[in-house]
Protein backbone atom coordinates (compact mmCIF):
# COMPACT_ATOMS: atom_id res chain seq x y z
CA UNK A 1 0.00 0.00 0.00
CA UNK A 2 1.30 3.43 -0.93
CA UNK A 3 0.06 6.50 0.91
CA UNK A 4 0.09 10.06 -0.41
CA UNK A 5 -0.85 13.01 1.80
CA UNK A 6 -2.11 16.34 0.51
CA UNK A 7 -3.90 19.45 1.71
CA UNK A 8 -1.22 21.08 3.81
CA UNK A 9 -0.35 24.74 3.60
CA UNK A 10 -0.09 28.04 5.42
CA UNK A 11 -3.06 29.09 7.54
CA UNK A 12 -3.64 31.80 10.12
CA UNK A 13 -4.29 30.94 13.77
CA UNK A 14 -7.92 30.01 14.22
CA UNK A 15 -8.20 28.81 10.64
CA UNK A 16 -8.98 25.39 9.21
CA UNK A 17 -7.42 22.87 6.86
CA UNK A 18 -8.43 19.44 5.66
CA UNK A 19 -5.69 16.93 5.00
CA UNK A 20 -6.22 13.94 2.75
CA UNK A 21 -4.34 10.67 2.54
CA UNK A 22 -4.94 8.63 -0.61
CA UNK A 23 -4.04 4.96 -0.55
CA UNK A 24 -3.28 2.67 -3.44
CA UNK A 25 -4.30 -0.97 -3.49
CA UNK A 26 -7.50 -2.87 -2.86
CA UNK A 27 -6.99 -3.62 0.83
CA UNK A 28 -7.40 -0.10 2.22
CA UNK A 29 -10.65 -0.94 3.97
CA UNK A 30 -8.89 -3.72 5.89
CA UNK A 31 -6.64 -1.36 7.83
CA UNK A 32 -6.92 1.12 10.63
CA UNK A 33 -5.38 4.46 9.69
CA UNK A 34 -3.59 7.06 11.70
CA UNK A 35 -2.25 10.58 11.47
CA UNK A 36 0.99 11.61 13.13
CA UNK A 37 2.94 14.86 13.06
CA UNK A 38 6.49 16.02 13.57
CA UNK A 39 7.43 19.56 14.46
CA UNK A 40 10.97 20.88 13.90
CA UNK A 41 13.32 19.55 16.54
CA UNK A 42 10.69 17.28 18.05
CA UNK A 43 9.84 13.61 17.85
CA UNK A 44 6.96 12.43 15.73
CA UNK A 45 3.75 12.26 17.77
CA UNK A 46 0.34 10.67 17.45
CA UNK A 47 -2.55 12.87 16.34
CA UNK A 48 -5.56 10.71 15.49
CA UNK A 49 -6.59 7.24 14.35
CA UNK A 50 -9.63 5.49 12.96
CA UNK A 51 -10.69 1.86 12.67
CA UNK A 52 -11.13 0.13 9.32
CA UNK A 53 -14.89 0.71 9.42
CA UNK A 54 -14.74 4.24 10.74
CA UNK A 55 -16.84 3.23 13.74
CA UNK A 56 -14.20 4.17 16.31
CA UNK A 57 -11.70 7.00 16.54
CA UNK A 58 -8.91 8.03 18.87
CA UNK A 59 -7.31 11.46 19.39
CA UNK A 60 -4.37 13.00 21.15
CA UNK A 61 -5.47 15.26 24.00
CA UNK A 62 -3.84 18.23 22.28
CA UNK A 63 -6.21 18.04 19.30
CA UNK A 64 -9.37 16.61 20.86
CA UNK A 65 -12.37 18.77 20.02
CA UNK A 66 -10.52 20.57 17.22
CA UNK A 67 -9.53 17.80 14.80
CA UNK A 68 -11.73 15.15 13.22
CA UNK A 69 -10.51 12.02 11.46
CA UNK A 70 -12.73 10.29 8.93
CA UNK A 71 -12.41 7.91 6.01
CA UNK A 72 -14.11 7.02 2.75
CA UNK A 73 -13.30 3.42 1.89
CA UNK A 74 -14.90 3.75 -1.53
CA UNK A 75 -12.30 6.43 -2.34
CA UNK A 76 -9.42 4.77 -0.46
CA UNK A 77 -8.93 8.02 1.42
CA UNK A 78 -8.62 9.10 5.02
CA UNK A 79 -9.10 12.71 6.07
CA UNK A 80 -8.06 14.95 8.92
CA UNK A 81 -10.23 18.01 9.38
CA UNK A 82 -8.33 20.55 11.46
CA UNK A 83 -10.20 23.48 12.97
CA UNK A 84 -9.18 26.23 15.39
CA UNK A 85 -5.57 25.77 14.38
CA UNK A 86 -2.84 27.03 16.67
CA UNK A 87 0.81 27.88 15.96
CA UNK A 88 1.80 24.78 17.94
CA UNK A 89 0.01 22.65 15.34
CA UNK A 90 2.75 23.56 12.87
CA UNK A 91 4.38 20.33 11.74
CA UNK A 92 4.75 17.84 8.94
CA UNK A 93 1.72 15.58 9.04
CA UNK A 94 1.98 11.92 8.08
CA UNK A 95 -0.58 9.21 7.55
CA UNK A 96 0.11 5.53 8.11
CA UNK A 97 -1.73 2.23 8.22
CA UNK A 98 -2.02 -0.32 10.99
CA UNK A 99 -3.73 -3.64 11.65
CA UNK A 100 -5.45 -2.18 14.69
CA UNK A 101 -6.26 1.31 15.93
CA UNK A 102 -3.67 2.70 18.30
CA UNK A 103 -1.46 5.61 19.26
CA UNK A 104 1.94 3.94 19.16
CA UNK A 105 4.07 4.71 16.15
CA UNK A 106 5.55 1.22 16.23
CA UNK A 107 2.17 -0.25 15.32
CA UNK A 108 2.07 1.53 11.98
CA UNK A 109 3.71 0.88 8.65
CA UNK A 110 3.51 2.15 5.05
CA UNK A 111 4.01 5.79 5.93
CA UNK A 112 3.31 8.59 3.48
CA UNK A 113 5.83 11.29 2.60
CA UNK A 114 4.13 13.92 4.73
CA UNK A 115 2.51 17.29 4.11
CA UNK A 116 3.59 20.54 5.75
CA UNK A 117 1.12 22.49 7.86
CA UNK A 118 2.18 25.94 9.00
CA UNK A 119 0.01 28.00 11.33
CA UNK A 120 1.19 31.58 11.44
CA UNK A 121 -0.06 35.12 11.14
Amino acid sequence: VQLVESGGGLVQPGGSLRLSCAASGRTFSSYAMGWFRQAPGKEREFVAAITWSGSSTKYADSVKGRFTISRDNAKNTVYLQMNSLKPEDTAVYYCAKSRVIGAKESGYDSWGQGTQVTVSS
